[in-house]
C-alpha cells in the first residue's frame, strides 16, 4: 500500500474572488488527497486495536485524531504552499488545463481507499515501450514522489509512537526520536525509489505518450520545479511528522 502513498496530498475549482494560492490547493486535488490519508489513517487504526490495550488504543486514535484534523493540516499544507511558491499561477495554468485535470483525476483515482486495498499486495507489473519508459524516467527524477511517499509513510507508521511517547514522558529524547525519523525517512525514500517507475507507469496508465511528455515538460520547467518543491514543503507542514502541533 505504500507505493501509492506519496500521491497523498500531492494533488475542485473555486469561485472567481479565490486568490492563486487557495485556487491552486484545491484544483490540484489537495483537500481529496488529504481526505483519502484520513481514511488510510483509520485503516491504519483499526490495524492497531487488536493488538494494544485498550488506553493505548484509545490514546492513539484521540491523539492520531488530533494531529491530523483535517482543517488543521489544511491549513497548515495551505499556508506552507502559500509562503513556499511565490507565483502560482502557472501551475494553476496548467493544472486547470484538459492535460491538468486529467492528471489529477488519475492520482486522485490511484489513492482512493478501494484502489488501496486492491493493490496492497503490489501493483501489477506494467509493460511500455522504449520512449514511454524514457519519459516516465523524466518523471521519475522530476517528481518529489520518493520524499513525499515517505513522510506519509512516517506518518501513518508514527501514531502508535506519539501515543506511547505522551502516556509515558520522556519514553524518548528528541535528539533520539529525530535521528530514528530521519534513518526511516532514509530507508522509505530508497524503497519507494526501487518500484517507482512502475508506480508512475501504473498511476498514468490512461495517458498517451505525447500527453505524458507535456507533463514531464511541465515537471522540469523552472514553474513546474517551482511547484512540486514548495508541494513537497506543504506535504511536510501538513503531516508536521516528528513535531509537536498540539
Amino acid at each position: 500500500m505504500r507505493r501509492l502513498f506519496f500521491l497523498m496530498l500531492m494533488f475542485c475549482t473555486m469561485p472567481a474572488w479565490a486568490d492563486g494560492h487557495d485556487q491552486l490547493y484545491k484544483v490540484a486535488g489537495w483537500p481529496e488527497q488529504r481526505a483519502h490519508f484520513n481514511d488510510a489513517l483509520k485503516a491504519a487504526q483499526q490495524r492497531y486495536k487488536n493488538s494494544l490495550p485498550p488506553a493505548v488504543f484509545d490514546a492513539l486514535v484521540n491523539n492520531s485524531n488530533q494531529r491530523f484534523a483535517p482543517q488543521a493540516m489544511d491549513q497548515r499544507a495551505e499556508q506552507r504552499l502559500r509562503q513556499t511558491l511565490t507565483d502560482p499561477n502557472p501551475a494553476l495554468q496548467f493544472f486547470q488545463s484538459p492535460l491538468g485535470r486529467k492528471i489529477v483525476n488519475a492520482e486522485l483515482t490511484a489513492t482512493r481507499p478501494d484502489q488501496l486495498a486492491k493493490n496492497a499486495q503490489g501493483l501489477p507489473k506494467m509493460q511500455a515501450s522504449d520512449n514511454r519508459l524514457l519519459i516516465i524516467g523524466h518523471l521519475v527524477s522530476a517528481l518529489p514522489a520518493k520524499e513525499a511517499g515517505a513522510e506519509v509513510s512516517l506518518a501513518i507508521a508514527g501514531v502508535a509512537a506519539d501515543s506511547l511517547s505522551s502516556m509515558i514522558p520522556g519514553l524518548m529524547g528528541g535528539g533520539t526520536t529525530q535521528a530514528m525519523l530521519d534513518g526511516q525517512r532514509e530507508r522509505l525514500m530508497a524503497q519507494i525509489s526501487n518500484d517507482m517507475s512502475n508506480t508512475l507507469l501504473y498511476v498514468y496508465r490512461d495517458l498517451s505518450d505525447s500527453e505524458l511528455d507535456e507533463f514531464s515538460t511541465f515537471a522540469e520547467s523552472n514553474e513546474g520545479k517551482a511547484y512540486y518543491q514548495a508541494a513537497l514543503a506543504a506535504i511536510r507542514a501538513g503531516l508536521a511528522v516528528g513535531q509537536n502541533v498540539k
